[in-house]
């Protein structure tokens, strides 16, 4: 067989033959930079804990030298893209001795923070210079002193050790007394009538002590705040009000002869881009004791995030105050963003507190710069320690109530610790038509102006007060749990000039209350039984089963409006077994048992760390920000903290 060259390619033919050439070898060349792209650059995954081994999150992990990074979950783990080129991955976190660690070839780096504070508790001894003077205990003699501590009498010292010239700083955090509320005859108080709370600084709070090894004050612990830092999956309003009412009832966990009754909200969601304009107003304290980087350190930050959200037609002033008060951003539109961040990159701290001024500075600048139909709202970040003019919580009282009827909200952010006024931080966010959370870190940051963006910073019903009537023929007594502060006199219902509490877009609210059912034998009159009612026959009451449990009353403003709407709802009130509760009820359950224990309420019953935590397990439900598995953490955490207290 005799083979036979191909014909030599006509011109055309060589064209194209050359053009196929150069597309092979660039397609080639585009492969081997991919290749070697993809062979620079790799992803380095790890865990980082403390030195018992607690994960910790929202640790911030930096490729050094670059403006790659990242922050640990709640599991205390991390991911981070990394170059050939990067030799060093850099960990921080408030409250940890920063670390630098070289990567040398590594994938999985696991890291260990050292704690840079050491909380010591001990008794005052009659002379201050003698306890300044007393030698710093040992661990074993710490831990069998602390049943003797008292938690009023605080001291923190810096350092893993202290030497002899520690500076000691006391401890002057504030927080107004809680009288838990008790229960209440139903033949005597059928009625029962609270606003509702949608604050939720107490948990974070509550995690900030927890997490340093300390059991947190018992007035620090507001029940409905941990329950309502949480969100539920109750269903969206159907009709023409602005939010859905769901119940649920059951046996209490913590108690088997009571039922404890579930009652939710939830507002409507209202898309970002049909949110209306703001007109927002920062108030910034950059007093001294703002200095720490828990305070304006972690303030800087938390902003950012905040005016990362806001849009062109949204528009921000900046107020602060230390020895004075005053204005260093004029309203700037949400789309100069980097003029807004370099105002608040500038800010340092120093001086006296001058809060009053601030916020007569704040109202006035709000007011000046007023949006029709929008949402104009001062947000004050401050640990609340106001020590110079209208600092009294009397007088800031005032001015609030008389500068809110204009129509501006307040949204407030707390700092810091040591010297955290927790009580007027409550204060000015009830007057001021607003809510108020805690930030203690930069997780929780995300998570109140980003995540809860709309429910935050915008309004959609005010004054939002609950009524409760108990039929008798169900209920023997009731108590509702928290609330301490919310509760109102049973006429404040209809009465439309009583300020209540505001609801953001997309919020839940939660209340439980605890039930002693009709027919049980368990006494509680703390009086007399009433001499004309028994007259009457009032108090000859059957036990019915089958008859409603109550009936629901809400009434609610709209965000511009000065008449309350009425909602009633009767509630049947079926008890539902154990395996068909939601959710919801078995987790704020959980949540709401936690509470009790760690006020160690009088009505704790039999409450335990155990079964918090499975109840919380079994509601965690799909858990996507990874709260509820946080949750789950830091109650298994304080079973040895609580153990130490007793």
């Amino acid at each position: 067989m005799e083979f036979q060259l191909p014909p030599h390619p006509t011109g055309e033919v060589k064209q194209k033959h050359n053009v196929m050439k150069k597309l092979i070898a660039y397609l080639v060349i585009l492969s081997i930079t991919a290749l070697s792209i993809q062979a620079q650059s790799r992803t380095i995954t790890g865990t980082v804990s403390d030195e018992q081994g607690t994960v910790l999150e929202g640790v911030i992990v930096n490729v050094k030298g670059t403006n790659v990074n990242t922050l640990s979950n709640y599991k205390g783990e991390y991911s981070i893209q990394i170059s050939s080129t990067s030799t060093h991955l850099l960990f921080s976190l408030i409250g940890f001795e920063s670390r630098e660690v070289k990567i040398s070839g590594r994938s999985i780096i696991d890291v260990i923070l050292k704690s840079t504070q050491l909380e010591m508790e001990f008794e005052f001894a009659d002379d201050a210079e003698e306890a300044i003077s007393a030698p710093a205990m040992d661990k074993v003699s710490y831990s069998s002193a602390k049943k003797h501590m008292r938690e009023s009498q605080t001291m923190y010292f810096a350092g893993s050790a202290r030497p002899d010239n520690t500076q000691v700083q006391w401890n002057t955090e504030g927080y107004s007394t809680i009288h838990e509320n008790g229960y209440k005859n139903v033949i005597d108080a059928p009625l029962s009538t609270f606003s509702i709370d949608v604050d939720k600084a107490s948990y974070s709070n509550v995690r900030r002590y927890l997490n340093s090894g300390q059991m947190p004050p018992k007035d620090a612990v507001r029940i409905e705040e941990m329950i309502n830092y949480f969100s539920y999956d109750y269903p969206e309003p159907k009709d023409e009000h602005p939010f859905s009412v769901t119940t649920e009832l059951s046996v209490c966990p913590w108690n088997t002869g009571h039922q404890l009754l579930h009652v939710g909200l939830k507002g409507m969601d209202i898309d970002k881009g049909e949110l209306p304009a703001s007109n927002l107003v920062f108030l910034i304290d950059v007093s001294g004791s703002m200095s720490a980087q828990n305070k304006l350190g972690l303030l800087k930050p938390a902003f950012t995030m905040l005016v990362n959200q806001l849009r062109a037609e949204d528009k921000v002033s900046i107020v602060v105050y230390a020895g004075a008060a005053g204005l260093v951003l004029e309203p700037t539109s949400g789309k100069n963003k980097e003029k807004i961040l370099a105002a608040i990159e500038k800010l340092s701290a120093g001086g006296s507190t001058a809060g009053g001024a601030g916020l007569a500075l704040a109202y006035k600048t709000a007011s000046e710069n007023f949006v029709e139909d929008g949402n104009n709202r001062i947000i004050l970040a401050t640990d609340g320690d106001f020590n110079v003019g209208a600092s009294s919580n009397a007088e800031m009282e005032r001015m609030i109530e008389k500068e809110r009827e204009k129509g501006i909200y307040m949204t407030v952010l707390g700092f810091g610790m040591g010297n955290y006024k927790d009580d007027k931080m409550e204060i000015i966010a009830d007057k001021g038509n607003g809510n108020y959370a805690y930030i203690d870190n930069i997780q929780e940051a995300r998570k109140v102006l980003v995540n809860e963006f709309g429910g935050t910073l915008f309004t959609i019903a005010k004054d939002v007060k609950f009524q409760l009537e108990f039929n008798p023929q169900r209920v023997k007594a009731y108590r509702l749990i928290g609330y301490e502060n919310r509760i109102l006199n049973d006429e404040d219902f209809n009465d439309d000039k009583k300020d209540a509490g505001e609801m953001g877009a997309g919020h839940t609210v939660t209340a439980l209350y605890e039930i002693i059912p009709a027919g049980s034998d368990e006494g509680i009159y703390k009086i007399d039984p009433l001499k004309y009612q028994e007259i009457l026959g009032l108090r000859d009451v059957k036990p019915n089963k089958n008859a409603e449990l109550l009936t629901i009353k809400l009434r609610y403003k709209k965000p511009d409006g000065f008449k309350s709407i009425l909602i009633e709802r009767p509630v049947q009130g079926e008890i539902l077994d154990k395996n068909e509760l939601s959710d919801n009820f078995r987790f704020s359950a959980a949540v709401a048992e936690f509470g009790l224990i760690l006020r160690d309420s009088e009505f704790k019953a039999n409450a335990r760390l155990e079964q918090v935590v499975k109840l919380a397990i079994s509601a965690k439900g799909e858990d996507e920000e990874g709260y509820r598995a946080e949750f789950i953490t830091l109650v298994k955490s304080t079973s040895g903290l609580a153990k130490l207290e007793n």
